[in-house]
């Protein structure tokens, strides 16, 4: 156990993991052949999995040049996942000089890449920490050694609550997190739901994984974003999240919501 209370994180290559099957479904490499075979059973469950994978990668990007360009210089993206280019700091860095990242996953795995990428940069972290345990991601040194909490903060929650169980108070975590950041401050999250579709069999999959899924409706994740003021269009398929191309482009069926918001005060 962590000194937090939390099972401290191994490196479990026997089995399949999110962030590792989440690469495999964007065309990375970094996974086993446990993820490669957790990500062609979620293909074969449900076919657009792997463009949802790509549409919510999208929202990202976009997602990140819009809090770049309203002038945020700070990033903070809790369950980062595996480098995947363009990583979050190239995106931020090509719409704006300066901005410091702060990467964190509870995945050794994962850090242990993400600190190999960027090991030298003084303007980007890499922090291994729990998201089940928020103050101690805030509190955490490699995060404080980039994030200025007295500053505006971009919090990014990209496809991890669903990782949460009820019983982890997702929306208790948020709220954590959201006390932490000052005024003008922006969340970023997507978060997968079963409004358009039985999610029983990608359910299935992650739960052979360490990481079971938990979908949740439009209205369960939009109060996630309790104290936060959410941009137009508010929350919304990702596609449809200010979309550089017709949202047409994408399967109807992406069960991905997500939305940006403020805080003002």
């Amino acid at each position: 156990m962590s000194e937090r209370g939390l099972p401290a994180p191994v490196i479990d290559t026997g089995r399949p993991h999110s962030a590792r099957i989440y690469d495999y479904l964007l065309g990375g490499k970094d996974n086993y052949r446990v993820d490669q075979q957790a990500g062609d059973e979620l293909v074969a469950a449900a076919a657009q999995e792997r463009a949802g994978a790509r549409a919510n990668r999208a929202f990202l990007e976009r997602a990140v040049r819009h809090v770049v360009g309203a002038g945020l210089r700070q990033v903070l993206d809790i369950g980062t996942g595996l480098p995947h280019s363009p990583n979050v700091h190239e995106i931020a860095r090509e719409a704006a000089s300066g901005v410091r990242v702060a990467y964190v996953d509870n995945d050794p795995i994962v850090t242990a890449h993400a600190d190999a990428l960027l090991r030298g940069s003084g303007m980007v972290g890499v922090a291994l920490a729990d998201l089940r345990d928020p103050q101690g991601v805030v509190e955490h040194p490699h995060v404080r050694d980039v994030i200025d909490f007295d500053r505006p903060v971009a919090l990014l929650l990209i496809s991890v609550l669903h990782f949460l169980t009820d019983a982890h108070g997702p929306q208790q975590v948020v709220a954590t997190l959201r006390d932490a950041l000052p005024a003008g401050s922006y969340l970023v999250l997507s978060h997968a739901t079963d409004d358009f579709a039985d999610c029983s069999a990608a359910r299935a999959v992650y739960d052979t994984a360490a990481t079971p899924l938990t979908p949740r409706s439009h209205s369960e994740i939009e109060k996630l974003f309790d104290g936060f003021d959410l941009l137009t269009p508010g929350l919304v398929p990702v596609p449809s999240w200010r979309p550089d191309a017709p949202s047409a482009a994408w399967p109807a069926t992406i069960g991905i919501y997500g939305a940006v918001a403020r805080k003002t005060n």
